[in-house]
């Protein structure tokens, strides 16, 4: 296809934003939605987490700008885009695109002819810390312009497969939340422990290795190793293909190799977000030792679960109070006397079981789920391919 380039700046206009003075409260939580980088968590802007007042609004540099235009991020969330679907107010990192001539580009057509662009905008940022485009190459962007029923025909398409990603996406949330509220519908609060179950240290069901430090140099022996990065949102690892290996002098210890069912806490890191976070391994007869930032708990005795316990460690209220024990002023840490101390609902065995296969299920439709997802993100990039490159 051969349809004629023009630039983005002919095509657009291209407003930008501004930031009230922060430490004026009169100028703060008015009746305008604010938008910055944070807000881009999907291609609409449909809310905004900050709002400014109109007094706000008129001394500073921020534009208000009328739903339906397209908002790029130029400073920080390079490669996002999204469009408007309330009048909002952006910062100075965003810029908003109104189309100067409805009848020469559609706007969905624009849209979806800038996601498909991320690769690009992200590889051109700029900055040592933050990275940022400019104003001339956002405009310098050259537009594929193929006659308008045809851009209207390629956007109709987009839009289909983005709903079915969005629906598989949906799925997975809901089967998500379904699960939460599964566990606490069965067993209640693990801390507030309504159901009075019998509670116990974790030291009664089992024990607690820290993970191993080594130096690089080392070389003879290569095995997995499991990182602080490799626990992202993650309950369980089954497949082991994205954990990075290691050189050693020498296979480390058996009590430092991971087996079906282990418990991993992050145990320290920089990103407080992280620490106390746990997964569920299964390396199968996989080598896979894991790193000194994290401690492994191994149940010993059959009247807990590892799905049980997966999931007790992941209630807001347990993660609150594992972490009031924790130490360490730039890095905030846990230890294995942090977990032993913790007082752990035991459930009857039974209950636990059944709960572990309602897990089993949800891990068999997850990993559907996600076929669907990553199917349909290649028939977007493969779509993107053939109208775009």
């Amino acid at each position: 296809m051969s349809w004629p380039m023009i630039p983005l700046g002919e095509l657009v206009d291209i407003k930008g934003g501004g930031t009230p003075d922060k430490s004026n409260s009169e100028y703060w939580n008015g009746e305008i939605p604010w938008a910055s980088v944070k807000d881009f968590k999907k291609n609409t802007l449909d809310s905004t987490l900050d709002s400014i007042t109109l007094l706000g609004a008129k001394n500073s540099a921020t534009n208000v700008i009328p739903a339906g235009n397209i908002i790029i991020p130029t400073r920080m969330a390079l490669g996002k885009v999204a469009i408007n679907t309330i009048d909002l107010a952006i910062n100075q990192d965003l810029k908003a695109l109104s189309i100067k001539d409805n009848n020469v580009v559609d706007r969905d057509y624009l849209f979806r002819w800038l996601e498909s662009q991320s690769s690009l905008i992200e590889s051109e940022g700029k900055g040592a810390t933050v990275k940022g485009i400019t104003l001339p190459f956002l405009k310098g962007l050259n537009v594929p312009i193929p006659p308008l029923n045809e851009q209207k025909r390629i956007a109709a398409i987009f839009e289909k497969v983005d709903s079915i990603r969005q629906k598989c996406n949906r799925g997975v949330k809901l089967a998500d939340d379904f699960l939460r509220a599964t566990f606490l519908e069965m067993f209640g609060d693990p801390v507030a422990n309504p159901k009075r179950w019998d509670v116990a240290s974790l030291l009664e069901y089992g024990s607690f290795k820290n993970g191993m430090n080594f130096t690089k140099g080392e070389s003879g022996s290569v095995l997995k190793c499991l990182g602080v990065g490799n626990f992202k949102s993650l309950a369980t690892i089954t497949c082991m293909d994205n954990i990075d290996e290691i050189e050693l002098n020498t296979i480390p210890s058996d009590d430092y190799l991971l087996k079906d069912g282990d418990i991993v806490f992050v145990r320290s890191n920089g990103n407080k977000a992280l620490v106390g976070r746990c997964l569920t391994i299964y390396p199968n007869k996989e080598k896979v030792t894991f790193s000194g930032f994290c401690i492994r708990y191994r149940i010993e005795k059959s009247a807990i679960t590892a799905e049980y316990l997966n999931f007790l460690f992941r209630t807001p209220s347990m993660k609150r109070q594992m972490l009031s024990g924790g130490q360490g002023a730039n890095i905030q840490n846990i230890s294995q006397g942090t977990l032993s101390a913790l007082r752990i609902p035991v459930p009857p065995l039974e209950k636990q079981q059944t709960f572990s296969k309602i897990v089993s299920f949800h891990s068999e439709l997850m990993k559907k789920l996600n076929i669907n997802i990553v199917e349909t993100n290649d028939m977007f990039g493969s779509i993107s391919q053939t109208y775009f490159n």
